[in-house]
């Protein structure tokens, strides 16, 4: 499976930032049997879209429903419109900041999906929930209440990112990160990729893309820069 590395701007980034996709984007050119994407803040996508045009830019969130009375949301039809290709679900942040429940992120990807977006749906443990052994049944309750039952025409994708590694400079040794993706895996069959994010660098993608099951990565801080995120594509490349 064609590996996929992902970046998620989360809150950064402005107009002169954007300078750092000419960079990626040459990088996915040169290596191009790694799928690559970035997602900024809303208020980017389309002047990410039009600087790099080949290079697949996508949103953060979106909302459930196409349209109404929801003051200050995104819909999928409006994604599709501003030129985005994917988004992402159920991040942790937002489960956690913004109080997301599985059920929510399970209407969001359906929406996205029947408009044809690539999906990426965020599941993961805290540290807590690890230390007590319930990391693969929590991820597992998270998978079974967030997936679609519908995929509509867009690319459904996976991506474990343990709480406790988010933004942490911890990650997740190759075994936990190979007991939880084959639970996933065993949850979600194939042809569905899966995504590790967590803290991943240049110094540890290229172990974390030689893990079985892991099918790219999803980056946060190290995605901000060209300098940083290019060396991932380059060791998805080489693995």
């Amino acid at each position: 499976m064609r590996k996929l590395v992902a970046g998620n701007w989360k809150m950064n980034g402005n107009l002169a930032q954007l300078a750092e996709l000419d960079a990626i984007a040459a990088a996915a050119e040169a290596n191009s049997g790694v799928d690559v994407a970035v997602c900024p803040p809303f208020t980017l996508i389309v002047p990410a879209r039009e600087r790099a045009p080949g290079l697949a830019i996508g949103a953060q969130d979106v909302h459930a429903k196409d349209c109404g009375a929801h003051t200050g949301c995104i819909s999928a039809p409006m994604l599709k419109e501003a030129g985005a290709r994917l988004v992402i679900v159920g991040h942790s942040e937002r489960r956690a900041d913004q109080y997301e429940k599985d059920e929510e992120v399970r209407a969001k990807a359906t929406a996205a999906l029947a408009a044809g977006l690539q999906t990426i749906v965020c599941v993961g443990e805290s540290e807590a929930q690890r230390e007590a052994g319930e990391h693969i049944a929590v991820v597992t309750r998270q998978l079974q209440g967030s997936l679609p039952t519908e995929r509509g025409s867009g690319e459904l994708v996976i991506a474990y990112e343990p709480i406790w590694a988010i933004g942490t400079g911890k990650t997740a040794t190759p075994e936990d990160v190979r007991e939880m993706h084959a639970a996933i895996r065993n949850h979600v069959g194939k042809g569905v990729r899966i995504l590790y994010g967590g803290s991943v660098k240049a110094d540890n993608a290229a172990e974390l893309f030689a893990t079985p099951n892991v099918d790219g990565a999803l980056v946060g801080g190290a995605s901000l820069t060209a300098a940083q995120f290019v060396p991932i594509i380059e060791a998805a490349a080489g693995v």
